[in-house]
């Protein structure tokens, strides 16, 4: 059968370097197919009701290629809404599209796993929470029923639940192990007990006004999500944010890196039976932490980026501040990974262990940090960079290891980047305003932003509506492509190395329950 003609891309307005195109089931397949083969990823895919419209629902993939990213729309009947399978082509699509069935009803023609993914009993089968008709005010009657688990069978295989609920304060998840003595055989994930709405809940905000909730869909990534936001919200409403403003954009998502690694730093040394380390990191976080709330305002930077700008600026006596803390802490961290290198205990616990080869990274499409940690050199900072990270000479960190040891060194170097970088920022701030009027959208406008956060790349698109709310919008965390290698990284390896593992990860339980 001949391959049918590629559809035509027009530019995306806005500074991420996207283009999109309207396509049919067949172009759709076969775009899937060219990417892969050109060497690109599946950076996303979501689904929208359009039936306000009279178009039925609508499926949406991006894919990160070499040249940008390309952004995929196919259109399907509201009484037959089936689209082609991606997850034959690209693996990382599966729960997505698990999800897309739950959530919108969107299936997968061809699929090779239907289970529901994040539907725990709170809607029917049959009732969709993300159609405009949905009734969320119904009581419902609980639906759950036994998640069909793949089973291992063999002399000697037993199981291990662990979770939803967990003895610490992460979020939950459930983790089924099928195990030899300690030996792990498999592990089979089943998240989704968070589930929040977001993608319907955005249609209650102007494009202007929707930061707030894009900014908490995932509480430690919020500079990433925030400026992800903006920066599609932008180019909605046709309007540019102030060079200042683009320079304190980046200051903020630097510290939010900075505090992150600090954070799992000290977590992956406890884990390792080094509890000095959790102590030192933890102290250094809290340090940071500090000045980030007398800097701006808020430890975490919540509602710091927003469409056309920032809320907030920073005098020079506060940039002195905390380019002088990011160089002590800088200091520190140089004296704890050497601490860190000449640990036997903790380079025996690190080493080989949980390692994801580079190959079956590719394969199936690992993102950010834990990516670069398995050869996978993909960083939106060097590779498409916006102002001001082409003046800056961003350091892409990149290991091909792949283990618990390769992870901590990628964080290490990131991390150390990250406090450099702090310094240069607030050396090279442009004087001017700190934000530009936002303005209104124009009904149906479609824009996409792109950021790297300290997981990886934070993925958001907005379609205005009438009035200047948002028709629709989707958050995506790179979490999504990651959560199945760790499936595939605790094989082999035993019981007690799984928090070691899962933390060398550290993925988002709520950036995947949007």
């Amino acid at each position: 059968m001949a391959i049918p003609a590629r559809p035509a891309m027009s530019p995306l307005p806005g500074e991420t370097r996207a283009a999109f195109a309207q396509v049919d089931a067949a172009q759709w397949s076969a775009a899937a197919r060219e990417v892969r083969e050109a060497g690109g990823r599946l950076a996303a895919l979501w689904g929208a009701d359009h039936r306000v419209a009279g178009t039925g629902f609508a499926a949406y993939a991006a894919y990160a290629t070499p040249e940008g990213l390309a952004v995929l729309r196919l259109d399907m009947p509201a009484a037959n809404p089936v689209y082609p399978d991606l997850a034959g082509v690209f693996p990382a699509a599966g729960r997505l599209q698990r999800a897309l069935r739950d959530l919108l009803g969107l299936a997968a023609d061809g699929a090779a796993d239907e289970r529901p993914w994040l539907r725990h009993g709170a809607w029917g089968a049959q009732e969709f929470p993300l159609r405009r008709d949905f009734d969320a005010a119904r009581a419902r009657p609980d639906e759950a029923q036994p998640y069909p688990f793949v089973r291992v069978e063999g002399d000697g295989v037993h199981e291990i639940p662990v979770g939803p609920i967990h003895a610490g304060i992460i979020e939950p998840g459930h983790f089924r192990f099928s195990v030899v003595g300690e030996k792990v055989l498999r592990l089979e994930e089943r998240l989704g007990y968070t589930h929040k709405g977001v993608d319907r809940r955005f249609a209650d905000f102007t494009v202007a006004e929707g930061y707030r909730l894009a900014g908490r869909c995932c509480g430690d990534s919020t500079v990433a999500y925030a400026w992800a936001y903006a920066q599609a919200a932008e180019a909605v409403l046709g309007v540019a944010p102030p060079p200042r403003a683009r320079w304190l954009r980046a200051l903020m998502l630097e510290c939010e890196r900075i505090a992150n690694h600090l954070n799992d730093l000290g977590a992956l040394g406890n884990d390792g039976g080094f509890g000095f380390a959790l102590a030192q990191f933890s102290r250094l976080r809290e340090d940071w932490l500090r000045q980030l709330g007398a800097t701006f305002g808020h430890r975490l930077m919540m509602d710091r980026v927003v469409p056309g700008g920032t809320a907030v600026d920073v005098d020079a006596g506060q940039a002195g501040a905390i380019a002088a803390r990011a160089a002590a802490i800088e200091r520190e961290v140089h004296a704890l990974q050497a601490i860190f290198e000449e640990h036997s205990g903790l380079q025996d616990r690190f080493l080989t262990t949980g390692r994801v080869t580079a190959d079956l990274a590719r394969s199936l499409g690992l993102a950010g940090l834990a990516g670069r940690a398995s050869g996978q050199a993909h960083d939106l900072r060097v590779d498409f960079p916006v102002e001001p990270y082409a003046e800056l000479g961003v350091k892409k960190v990149v290991y091909t290891a792949g283990d618990v040891s390769a992870r901590v060194r990628a964080r290490f170097d990131e991390l150390v980047e990250a406090l450099r970088l702090v310094g240069a920022i607030t050396r090279g701030l442009p004087e001017g305003p700190v934000r530009t009027d936002p303005g209104q959208a124009r009904p149906g406008a479609f824009a996409v932003g792109r950021i790297e956060g300290w997981r990886g790349e934070v993925l958001i698109a907005i379609e205005a509506g009438d009035g200047g709310l948002i028709g629709h919008a989707h958050v995506h965390d790179p979490s999504w492509q990651n959560w199945p290698l760790i499936e595939h990284a605790v094989m082999g390896n035993i019981v007690p190395d799984f928090p070691l593992i899962n933390k060398s990860f550290n993925l988002a339980y709520s950036g995947t329950d949007g």
